[in-house]
């Protein structure tokens, strides 16, 4: 079973059980699958890799707005994106903790042999094709300058 096709299974089982949040949530994802297949000159199929980044993007879309929510004191608006992220997260790989990012990055960097924060580049662009769908790339970005800035 494909990624898409569990999507619509999930989608049919939330509208059956008649729970919003998972339908908005899988609407949303399954509407930018749509937008990307007739994107383009001609339609075309998506395979689970694809259909996974937009998910993640998904999520990050959901976590911005959670965060500006937040600013704008709309704590009701926050818990709405939070459960959608939630949904969402079940379909993505697991994610790698600061730690696990940070030694991977050492590792990297060590390898390398990048001392400063003028050796970033290389570190960076190593490290996001690595990591690429199992971390955020913002929290990559902040270890790898914390780790140069030393």
């Amino acid at each position: 079973m494909t990624l898409e096709e569990r999507l619509d299974a999930d989608l049919k089982q939330a509208m059956l059980a008649n729970d919003t949040t998972r339908k908005l949530a899988i609407r949303a994802v399954k509407t930018a699958i749509t937008e990307a297949k007739v994107s383009g000159l001609e339609k075309h199929t998506l395979n689970d890799a694809e259909v996974l980044t937009i998910i993640g993007k998904q999520v990050k879309q959901r976590r911005d707005s959670a965060a500006e929510f937040a600013k704008g004191g709309r704590p009701d608006l926050v818990v709405q994106e939070e459960a959608e992220i939630a949904v969402l997260e079940v379909y993505l790989p697991k994610q790698l903790t600061e730690a696990e990012v940070r030694a991977r990055a050492q590792a990297v960097i060590a390898e390398l042999g990048v001392v400063d924060l003028k050796g970033i580049g290389p570190v960076m662009k190593r490290l996001t094709a690595e990591l690429r769908g199992i971390a955020d790339g913002q929290i990559v970005n902040r270890v790898v300058r914390e780790l140069l800035g030393q």
